[in-house]
């Protein structure tokens, strides 16, 4: 897609112009080759952040950039995991809870969605959660009203002993239990955040979704490693756009995020790309084309082991104790 060149503010950063060129093997996005009844193509952004422990500063620095956005044309605008406090320790995110429907965080948001007449969502949301010792990590969907349309609970905590490495979510996170899909008017939106990504079962049990978003806080160690590999798997494998904004840089509590915010087509090209500091990745999707993949290659009607809508189920062998 053609971009704009002018040149963007200083204090902005953009994943314009780093994807990488579709090569003659791969389908070439012509609507003209394409369902009638698809959609017509619209602009989604991904904001890229290195949250602080101070929440206003955060939402003063996220305001700036969904406007950037806005500017530039994005009607859908996703924040990365934990956008409104990255604290100084794990129990920071105690102090600032919500309770369900009101506080700040969520008032930002539902202001921000009305203002701007965009969809937005906002992760993480630390929520009240029955344990008074942790809280959900909830991500919150507002639609153009600024109201809000859907909160998913993360459903997988993160744990990593790598020594001098340790993370453990579980001691401050009450995990959510209910997999989550919203439709809107820009399609049917698969809901995950960060560590889900390593659970393709997650995805599959969606089912057909137009648009997966994965808001994350990759720590620079495991994403260096897998980030790209996951976000492009889940594309392909679900036929699905997958946008997945995320933390990049240096926190004030010594932790590194890997960044690589990404909006991943669903034939797997990273079609838009920042590798670090805060800024935006911008992208156009295009309903046609996919609907033109997903019928030039039936992957998804071709589901059978765990999947009754696609057939009986492939039955599973018992196993077999040799004597």
């Amino acid at each position: 897609m053609n971009k704009k060149k002018t040149a963007p503010p200083a204090a902005a950063r953009f994943g314009f112009g780093r994807a990488r060129p579709r090569s003659s093997a791969e389908p070439a996005q012509d609507s003209a080759h394409t369902a009638d009844a698809a959609p017509p193509m619209f602009r989604v952004a991904g904001v890229q952040m290195a949250s602080g422990p101070n929440v206003n500063a955060n939402l003063n620095e996220a305001r700036r950039l969904i406007e950037i956005a806005v500017e530039q044309g994005a009607r859908l605008v996703v924040l990365p995991e934990w956008f409104a406090c990255m604290g100084l320790k794990d129990t920071d995110k105690l102090a600032i809870r919500e309770a369900d429907g009101c506080g700040p965080i969520q008032q930002f948001l539902s202001d921000t969605a009305r203002r701007h007449r965009i969809w937005l969502i906002g992760c993480s949301v630390p929520l009240q959660s029955r344990d008074s010792d942790r809280v959900h990590n909830s991500l919150l969907v507002y639609d153009d009203s600024g109201a809000r349309a859907a909160r998913y609970d993360k459903i997988h905590l993160f744990s990593l002993d790598l020594g001098q490495e340790r993370f453990s979510e579980e001691r401050t996170i009450q995990p959510g239990r209910e997999v989550k899909v919203v439709d809107t008017p820009l399609g049917r939106i698969g809901l995950s955040v960060c560590y889900d990504l390593r659970f393709p079962e997650l995805y599959r049990a969606m089912g057909e979704v137009d648009i997966i978003v994965v808001p994350s806080a990759f720590t620079e160690t495991t994403g260096r490693a897998h980030w790209e590999t996951l976000l492009r798997a889940r594309a392909i494998e679900n036929l699905a756009y997958v946008l997945a904004p995320a933390q990049g840089g240096y926190h004030l509590s010594g932790r590194e995020t890997h960044g690589h915010s990404m909006i991943v087509d669903p034939w797997g090209v990273v079609i838009d790309r920042l590798p670090r500091g805060s800024g935006i990745v911008v992208a156009g999707i295009n309903p046609a084309y996919q609907v033109q993949l997903r019928r030039s290659l039936p992957a998804l009607n071709h589901r059978t082991i765990g999947w009754p809508e696609s057939g009986e189920k492939t039955k599973r062998s018992e196993e077999v104790k040799m004597r």
